[in-house]
């Protein structure tokens, strides 16, 4: 930066650009640039370079400024990862990957994707949207498109295509908003909070405006940081082993990943490579239907199941007794 800024000083006089512009238009003004055949009276040399001075330290100024403004985000938090770094080379991860992953200016510590988590709230979420009559035709043109796909799974893991539909609808409206913060972000930094200094760097940043007290706070950063470490350790091992670069996965606020929005240990457990293509991509709508499939058939749906016992399969995929409503309620409008 320093030497761009010595480089843009000494070489002035044949730059160009607006400050070089201006210059210009100065030096015609006191007569220092004189056309030809004009008799002008020339302000003295001294001057003019005063004036000079005084326009490049503006200029010093702005390149200054703009420096602070880009570089600084990903300086002053690149800190906030480095216990995490410590514990993923500990549990096993290449050390060298790891500090390219954390060294990336992509990746960031998320303080405004965290606090959300301090004030998401399931009753607020409007369900009842998708049982309207748009929704449910959106989603039945969605069981033609995919028919193959929600077919092999009936027949593979017992699991009617209407409630496979019913929970692609809600969970990212047939596929078409999978999320749009970064994982990698979301899930580091929600594990570096078991480090004491970052609990403290995000409790200066949200804890005014959290509902909890600094003690609810600690016990939330306890439970939600291993969890986090979990998740993260599960979504570098599925990103090494399907090839995907785990800057580019983008999901929801919590760390939810694909058409199926599963968290990342689901996805190492109970995703499936529905288009027998060598890869398992939950962003692909046959690899997320049958993983919808295998997931609900693992934690007991088969053909001819009970409504009661139908309700606690689905409550497995979101603990919302809200959710579950909404999606037994689709399913019947999509069967009938």
């Amino acid at each position: 930066m320093i030497h761009s800024i010595l480089s843009t000083l000494s070489g002035f006089c044949v730059s160009t650009g607006p400050i070089a512009e201006a210059l210009q238009d100065k030096s015609h003004e006191v007569g220092i640039i004189q056309k030809k055949g004009e008799n002008v009276q020339k302000m003295p040399l001294f001057s003019f370079f005063i004036q000079c001075l005084v326009l490049h330290i503006v200029l010093l100024g702005c390149i200054v400024t703009s420096a602070c403004a880009t570089d600084m985000p990903a300086e002053s938090n690149a800190h906030l990862f480095d216990s995490l770094r410590i514990r993923l080379a500990a549990d096993g991860f290449d050390v060298q990957q790891i500090k390219a992953l954390y060294s990336d200016k992509q990746t960031r510590f998320d303080t405004k994707g965290v606090s959300l988590f301090l004030v998401h709230s399931e009753a607020s979420l409007n369900y009842d949207q998708f049982a309207t009559r748009k929704s449910i035709h959106k989603a039945r043109k969605y069981m033609r498109t995919h028919r193959s796909a929600l077919r092999r799974a009936e027949k593979d893991f017992g699991v009617e295509g209407a409630v496979i539909t019913s929970i692609i609808l809600v969970e990212t409206r047939l596929g078409s908003y999978t999320g749009s913060r970064s994982i990698l972000n979301t899930l580091s930094t929600m594990a570096a909070l078991s480090d004491a200094k970052v609990r403290k760097y995000l409790w200066r940043h949200v804890g005014k405006k959290s509902k909890l007290k600094h003690l609810e706070y600690q016990k939330w950063c306890d439970r939600k940081s291993g969890w986090a470490y979990k998740e993260l350790k599960a979504f570098l091992t599925y990103t090494a082993r399907e090839k995907f670069d785990p800057l580019d996965i983008r999901g929801s606020y919590a760390g939810a990943l694909g058409i199926a929005q599963f968290m990342p240990t689901n996805v190492i457990a109970y995703a499936k490579d529905g288009n027998a293509d060598g890869r398992v991509d939950l962003f692909d709508h046959a690899d997320a239907i049958a993983s919808i499939a295998n997931y609900l058939k693992r934690y007991g749906w088969k053909p001819g199941l009970t409504g009661k016992k139908a309700y606690k399969v689905i409550h497995r995929y979101n603990h919302s007794n809200y959710y579950v409503d909404i999606i037994l309620k689709i399913a019947k409008k999509l069967k009938g």
